[in-house]
């Protein structure tokens, strides 16, 4: 083999160069085989395993880059002049490229969002299932699903995303997010009793995780101004077109956010069959005549009868 590479023009120093350089990855590729099979064989959990490999396969590449680059260049000094000179040729050439390398440091460093996070980027909203050197991996919520659930597609986002969109991290700083569910009654309704109901059912699926959330919210303000002064579910009140508007708001684990209002509903459905004088509102067109149908200040008196008419009684006058 030596005898044929310096047929070709290769020096033995080339030669050994790329001897060494050969060595140094088998090696490193043996040991991150190595490493990764022992680490296996004692981590079971499949977030433990990713999070093994990601750190071994980061730790070899750098250690190859060392390694090899000491074999073709003389001293630190010229390898440091080396990669500086090749950085700023790739920034001006492969600016995108750059930029999510620059990113991933970012987020390797910076933790706007881990693995298995639920976040929103822009328009995308998911749970992150992968993290690489260009790129990082959703599997994606929402769009046409109407909750926030998966749709079974996977969205690759480059990583320099992160410093142009808004990122919203839904498993960061406050762990609970507040979500409404709003129930519109007729105006014949008894909407105090059909609040009192809805209260009841809010309680029934959410206080439980008041005292869960004034922990986390605690641990939270330490980071950031987060205050929050009623974290217990409550019904808010408002007189629509329509109807009398009851909004049930309420603190929620995101990824239990459709299960709740699916026994939300089934809960107010059932207990609504059971009152008479409870109705929900919906689109529809009706007459109304407020004179005949409205309070009984305002009714007009039915035909056939007259309306009494009050005169005005004489008064005494004074005694002196």
């Amino acid at each position: 083999m030596s005898e044929w590479l310096q047929a070709h023009g290769l020096s033995p120093e080339l030669e050994t160069k790329l001897l060494i350089s050969a060595i140094s990855i088998a090696v490193l590729w043996a040991l991150h085989r190595i490493v990764l099979s022992l680490a296996y064989r004692r981590v079971t959990d499949p977030w433990a395993r990713y999070r093994w490999r990601k750190v071994v396969t980061y730790a070899t590449l750098a250690v190859g880059i060392v390694v090899v680059g000491r074999t073709w260049f003389a001293g630190m000094q010229t390898l440091v002049t080396f990669f500086g000179l090749l950085s700023a040729g790739l920034a001006i050439a492969l600016k995108d490229p750059v930029a999510n390398l620059a990113a991933w440091a970012y987020i390797v460093w910076r933790h706007p969002f881990d693995v298995g996070e639920r976040i929103q980027i822009g328009p995308h909203a998911g749970d992150v299932i992968d993290l690489r050197l260009f790129q990082f991996t959703l599997n994606e919520i929402g769009n046409w699903v109407d909750a926030d659930q998966s749709t079974g597609r996977i969205i690759h986002i480059p990583n320099g995303r992160v410093f142009t969109e808004p990122l919203a991290n839904y498993d960061k700083g406050f762990k609970y997010i507040w979500n409404e569910v709003p129930v519109l009654v007729t105006f014949e309704s008894d909407w105090k009793k059909a609040k009192d109901i809805l209260t009841r059912i809010a309680f029934k699926h959410a206080e439980h995780l008041t005292a869960q959330a004034e922990q986390d919210l605690l641990s939270a303000s330490r980071q950031y101004l987060i205050n929050y002064t009623k974290l217990t579910p409550i019904v808010y009140t408002k007189a629509t077109d329509s109807g009398v508007l009851l909004t049930i708001r309420y603190l929620i684990e995101p990824r239990k956010r459709r299960g709740t209002e699916h026994a939300i509903w089934e809960d107010i459905l059932t207990e609504f069959a059971q009152c008479p004088d409870v109705d929900l509102a919906y689109h529809t067109v009706r007459s109304f005549k407020a004179t005949e149908e409205g309070k009984v200040g305002t009714q007009l008196p039915k035909p056939g009868r007259r309306a009494t008419v009050l005169k005005p009684q004489p008064v005494d006058p004074p005694v002196e």
